[in-house]
């Protein structure tokens, strides 16, 4: 696990009033370890004819890791048949398209970006049990053949490994619970990520980088299939129970050895509530109650179910803006963002952030009505920029800390030391002025104490190349 992150204020004597130390500029908060930030927008990445554009967009956003799905189906031979014609090699590349994920993953690469790649389904109807669909008990050994393949093509881009996306969605795997309520997807994850680790190792990745579920935050704790059915998620620590072979008391049950895991990955979006929303169900888990999976890693490792100390991943998050039934403003949006930034980045234990997606889903007009998608995006669905898409390069989080001001915040496009200027806004109707120049270190961070009075804040950045960046006021966070 990474060292806490240490909390200290270095604060500098401005010629703004109300500010604290000793020195030309505000100090950067002392981090031990730098944050990741992995940026999801697959889906304008695999299209050829928005790559381009959504690199540059991404770039000048200030993005320096992205994650990408690999969806097997997607590029898999005669993916609709229930069977394979003979002498088909699926541990080679060849039998594959991975043009496309090559693509973007050498452009990745160029930039100097950190990936995240996430295997996952839908599989071929010919790797599934039965040919059930496309998400039904995936063949861990079909599963294996294609993660050495992968590894093969894609290997020398990836940082990280991602094994599947949100096992315990039902809409992701299938199926989720047995007919007599036990826990059924759970199993069939252990052993796809097994599979999965031997294909790595069989590719030539001796020791790979890889997370373990991709978690959805929400789901049931238990089901009755008499009264309700089994086609619902299972909640996040029920399903890390029942795949690291541990009761609901994290005691051991059966015979398992421990699972080789560089992070625990977990999706905690608060799903239309403020990004301080604790779920009542105990074994669901969102930013705000992150608590409960480090309690489950400490009591997998002394059940010994997990070989050591692991950190958490945030792999996917954002917030909903309108006409998301779950939707705030957009001005909402881009200062919840940032507020999760940064508690995610003031949490020892997280070792990454995530921004899930760059553009809002479309609304077909075909899906039942109130269906909306993802609204998360710095754009929405026709590409006009959000709020969020100003305030993303360079967030600021402004809290009450005593009779005073705590503020936090991030020069992403910089990737070096560098200086930026934080405007207050006294009053109302008044005028943006200065409040103080803010000096971020190679990390990228900065806080700043003040006790000047505000109604709203903002963070002004002006690149070496000339681009000027102003992110959107902000209020006092909760």
């Amino acid at each position: 696990m990474k060292t806490r992150k240490a909390r200290l204020f270095a604060c500098a004597a401005l010629a703004v009033a109300g500010l604290c130390g000793a020195g030309p500029l505000a100090g950067e908060a002392a981090a031990s370890q730098h944050q990741i930030v992995f940026f999801d927008a697959t889906n304008l990445l695999l299209n050829g004819r928005t790559r381009a554009s959504t690199f540059r967009t991404l770039q000048h956003e200030g993005v320096s890791a992205l994650r990408v799905l690999l969806y097997w189906q997607a590029i898999s031979p005669y993916s609709h048949s229930k069977r394979l014609p003979r002498g088909l090699k699926l541990t080679e590349p060849g039998s594959y398209n991975f043009v496309p994920y090559l693509q973007i993953l050498q452009k990745a690469k160029k930039l100097g970006w950190k990936v995240l790649l996430t295997p996952t389904g839908p599989a071929p109807r010919w790797a599934t049990a039965g040919h059930r669909g496309y998400l039904y008990a995936p063949s861990a050994k079909l599963f294996e053949d294609f993660v050495t393949a992968a590894a093969k093509a894609l290997g020398p881009y990836v940082d990280y490994w991602g094994i599947w996306n949100e096992p315990n969605e039902v809409f992701e795997l299938q199926p989720q619970w047995k007919g007599n309520g036990a826990p059924a997807s759970p199993g069939i994850y252990r052993a796809l990520y097994l599979a999965a680790y031997r294909g790595l190792q069989a590719a030539g990745i001796s020791r790979p980088d890889i997370l373990f579920g991709e978690l959805s935050p929400y789901g049931a704790s238990s089901v009755n299939p008499r009264r309700e059915g089994t086609m619902h998620s299972m909640a996040p620590l029920t399903f890390l129970r029942a795949a690291l072979c541990l009761n609901g008391s994290y005691r051991p049950v059966g015979r398992c050895a421990p699972l080789p895991v560089s992070g625990i990955a977990i999706h905690p979006y608060p799903m239309g509530a403020s990004p301080l929303y604790v779920p009542p169900n105990p074994d669901q888990v969102t930013l705000a109650s992150l608590g409960r999976l480090e309690r489950a890693i400490n009591l997998a490792v002394r059940a010994h179910r997990l070989s050591a100390h692991v950190p958490i991943y945030i792999t996917e998050y954002g917030i909903n803006t309108k006409p998301n039934p779950a939707g705030v403003s957009p001005q909402q949006q881009a200062q919840e963002v940032a507020f999760s930034e940064m508690l995610a980045w003031e949490n020892g234990w997280v070792a990454s952030f995530a921004q899930y997606e760059l553009r809002d889903d479309a609304i077909p007009r075909h899906l039942p009505r109130g269906y909306t998608g993802f609204q998360t995006g710095l754009e929405y669905a026709n590409g006009r920029p959000k709020a969020l898409y100003y305030s993303y390069p360079v967030p600021l989080v402004v809290t009450r800390s005593g009779r005073g001001y705590r503020l936090w915040g991030y020069i992403r496009p910089a990737h070096r030391a560098t200086s930026a200027t934080v405007l207050i806004q006294r009053s109302p109707h008044a005028r943006f002025t200065v409040l103080a120049r803010v000096h971020a270190g190679p990390l990228g961070y900065f806080t700043l104490r003040s006790s000047v009075s505000g109604v709203a804040w903002k963070l002004r950045w002006v690149s070496p190349a000339g681009l000027r960046y102003e992110g959107v006021p902000v209020g006092v966070s909760p």
